[in-house]
Parts: structure tokens; C-alpha cells; sequence
């Protein structure tokens, strides 16, 4: 026998329906787009050399499966946006927490941080390959720069915005700043801290 009432049942066959609405719009929309390319190349109104097609991206990746390099292409890829994602996080929390407990040195850099990140990375591109080399170390190197100071900022940002009324309970009972910090700046912040995870991902990948 159910232990949900009439009303709960109901509610749980209109999420459920709400989701499968969501999910086939989502699935519609996708086909209708790779159609659209593939008859806009079919019938040249789109430049094939610059915009490809459907049928050429399977027919490439095909051939690129086929020869063995497809797997080699996307291990390096993979490894290049694992090292840069992991570092990116670490130097972050490291630096945002260094932040957090040296407020006058975060008052110090906090313009050059806001001016490093508002640089035009891509367009240091050539500049890196002179500084780093062409190879994987450049393309690392633009994925951290893409993505470090960003994450720095963000870090930082929510580890000042923790609960001031946490923080002064902590101080009230004689806690040391260590302790505030992993009693209450790291527990409010994990879910803050999970979604800069998610973007570090994402800046990587663009940095790639």
C-alpha cells in the first residue's frame, strides 16, 4: 500500500511529465538545428570549408577513429584539462584563503587581480608561444590564465561573504582564526566552493 496521498501522487505525474516536456524539447531542438546545418550545406547556402556539415563532422570522425588518432587526441585533451583544472583549484583556494586571512594584502592585489583578469588572454596567445614554447605547456598555461583569476576572485569573494553572525559567535566563545576559518568559512562555503569547481571546469576547457 502507497504511503503518498492523492494530492502527492499527483504532484510526482506532474513533475515527472514536466521533465519528459523539458527533456523531448531539448532533444527536438537539437535535431532540428543538426538538420537545419546539414540541408544549409546541402544546398551550399553555407560555406562548407568554414562551417563543415553534419555528414563531414561523423565522415572525419570516421577516419580519425579509423587511423587511431581520435582516442590520442582526446587522452591529450583530457590530460591537459585535468593538470590545469587541478591546478587552477589549488593556487585558487590557496591564495582566496590566504585572502581571507591577510585582508590588507588582499586590499594590496585586489586591483591587479581585477586588471589580470580583465586581459585579453586569447590575444597573448602568439605571446605565450614565445614565452612557454608551442606545446602543451602553452596550452596549459593559457587554459590557467583563462581561469585562475577568475576563480581567485569568486573564492575569495564568497569566503568574505560568510555569516558574520557564525563568525562572532566563534570569536565570542574564544576561537582562534584557524578555528573560524574551518568551523565556519569552509562548512558555509562548500556548496560555493563545488560550483567554482563546475566553472573551473568550463574556463578550462574554453583556455584549451
Amino acid at each position: 500500500m502507497s504511503n503518498y496521498s492523492d494530492e502527492h501522487k499527483e504532484f510526482l505525474k506532474k513533475k515527472k511529465k514536466e521533465k519528459i516536456i523539458v527533456i523531448s524539447f531539448q532533444i527536438l531542438i537539437l535535431l532540428v538545428f543538426i538538420l537545419g546545418w546539414e540541408l544549409l550545406a546541402r544546398f551550399n547556402l553555407i560555406n562548407t570549408f568554414l562551417l563543415s556539415s553534419p555528414s563531414l563532422v561523423l565522415k572525419t570522425l570516421g577516419s580519425l577513429f579509423t587511423n587511431n588518432d581520435l582516442l590520442v587526441h582526446i587522452g591529450i585533451t583530457l590530460y591537459e584539462t585535468v593538470v590545469s583544472f587541478l591546478v587552477v583549484t589549488i593556487i585558487s583556494l590557496l591564495v582566496s584563503t590566504l585572502f581571507w586571512f591577510s585582508k590588507r594584502l588582499a586590499k594590496i592585489l585586489d586591483p591587479y587581480l581585477t586588471v589580470l583578469n580583465s586581459l585579453p588572454k586569447v590575444a597573448l596567445g602568439p605571446l605565450i608561444i614565445i614565452w612557454v614554447g608551442a606545446s602543451t605547456n602553452s596550452i596549459i598555461f593559457m587554459a590557467l590564465l583563462i581561469s585562475l583569476f577568475l576563480s581567485i576572485i569568486n573564492v575569495y569573494h564568497n569566503f568574505k561573504e560568510t555569516d558574520n553572525n557564525y563568525i562572532t559567535l566563534l570569536r565570542s566563545l574564544g576561537a582562534s582564526k584557524l578555528q573560524i576559518f574551518m568551523k565556519a568559512v569552509i562548512p558555509s562555503n562548500l556548496s560555493n566552493i563545488i560550483n567554482n569547481l563546475k566553472i573551473n571546469v568550463s574556463m578550462c576547457y574554453i583556455g584549451l
